[in-house]
């Protein structure tokens, strides 16, 4: 410690030494200096997203061009898949024969059937009724009033028994019918996956298949998102994301509006940092927009931290290590450093305006 005390003093004299009368110097001034992020990122359409399909298949038609503006549920293309057409034609067919009133003469026959069971239960009835009086006034032998009581409870088991199966086959059919009908939507919502459709109202920025192209779940086919919102995707250092907080003020420049810069503030801080950057995505919306803009165009950023008027300055160049100056006799005075930007910084305590400060000898 004390050699690298005795390292530094020694470059303090150093400088000290090199001070002459030719040397630039300034006074400290009073004015407005911000503290500020600075951040590089991307210029997004709002809701901006890859779009995919859910099959596979080849691509048979494509019905836009980039460019084109699209509403939701407008079709970009759509992919030939000749299984799922296969699939929801035979699911018509199992629904058309699962139909109710396709299975109508089966049920009326089973009706038929009941009622004619009815009929003979009935019938049975009155025979067995009239054979047991007539036993009672001693006419007929009990053979015969056996034989009328059995075929009179046979006569009501079957009656019995067509109207459960009549219950079963239209349980049977009632389900076939509600199956095939699932079915056949699935099926046809299987089908309508092949035609891809916007997700929202704006404009097709690419397309990024060709007609006849094979394709699958897993790809991407069209970039798609608003077509006159826009917001700014910004790259900032973990170092300096905890200063950052919604609704800051951000100073923005652009490549393609050279020597302009635009308003923009804090919309939103996505939590979770990006490991291989060390870095965490920051979004921003303009206050006042340039008048025209288009996904991915480049910019950088200066997110505005804080902001003090009146305040005690002197540029940055003239300090030595953020920690001291060199006054006009050649002294070396340490000062207490605030708000700093890239070319000035605030003076706390060391210095005051009348206090005249050289630069120090590169």
């Amino acid at each position: 410690m004390k050699y690298f005390n005795a390292i530094f003093l020694g470059l303090i004299l150093v400088f000290n030494f090199s001070c002459d009368s030719s040397q630039e110097s300034v006074f400290p001034k009073r004015e407005s200096i911000s503290e500020s992020v600075y951040a590089s990122g991307l210029i997004k359409a709002q809701n901006q997203y890859q779009a995919f399909a859910n099959a596979n298949g080849i691509v048979q038609e494509i019905f836009v061009s980039e460019g084109d503006s699209v509403k939701i549920g407008s079709p970009i293309l759509v992919i030939y898949n000749q299984t799922a057409r296969l699939n929801r034609e035979n699911a018509e067919l199992t629904r058309a024969f699962a139909d109710r009133k396709a299975n109508q003469s089966r049920l009326r026959e089973l009706e038929n059937n009941i009622e004619n069971a009815e009929n003979k239960w009935r019938n049975d009835s009155l025979l067995y009724e009239r054979q047991r009086r007539l036993k009672e006034q001693g006419v007929g032998s009990a053979v015969d009033l056996e034989q009328r009581q059995l075929a009179f409870e046979n006569s009501r088991n079957a009656y019995q028994s067509a109207k459960l199966i009549y219950q079963d086959v239209k349980r049977e059919i009632d389900y076939n019918e509600k199956s095939a009908t699932k079915n056949l939507s699935i099926s046809k919502a299987l089908e309508s996956d092949l035609v891809l459709k916007s997700e929202v109202n704006g404009r097709v920025y690419d397309l990024l298949k060709e007609k006849g192209e094979m394709v699958n779940a897993q790809t991407p086919l069209a970039v798609l998102g608003s077509a006159d919102e826009f917001v700014l995707e910004m790259q900032v250092d973990e170092y300096d994301i905890v200063k950052v907080k919604h609704g800051q003020k951000i100073v923005v420049t652009m490549d393609s509006y050279r020597g302009e810069t635009f308003e923009a503030v804090v919309s939103k801080i996505n939590p979770l940092m990006n490991e291989s950057s060390k870095s965490f995505l920051v979004e921003g919306v303009f206050v006042h927009a340039p008048p025209v803009l288009y996904p991915n165009l480049t910019l950088e950023a200066n997110i505005v931290i804080e902001v003090k008027e009146d305040a005690l300055i002197l540029p940055r160049s003239f300090i030595l290590n953020d920690a001291f100056v060199i006054n006009a006799a050649g002294d070396t005075l340490p000062v207490k450093l605030g708000l700093k930007d890239l070319q000035k910084a605030e003076i706390l305590e060391g210095v005051d305006e009348k206090t005249a400060v050289i630069k120090p000898a590169k």
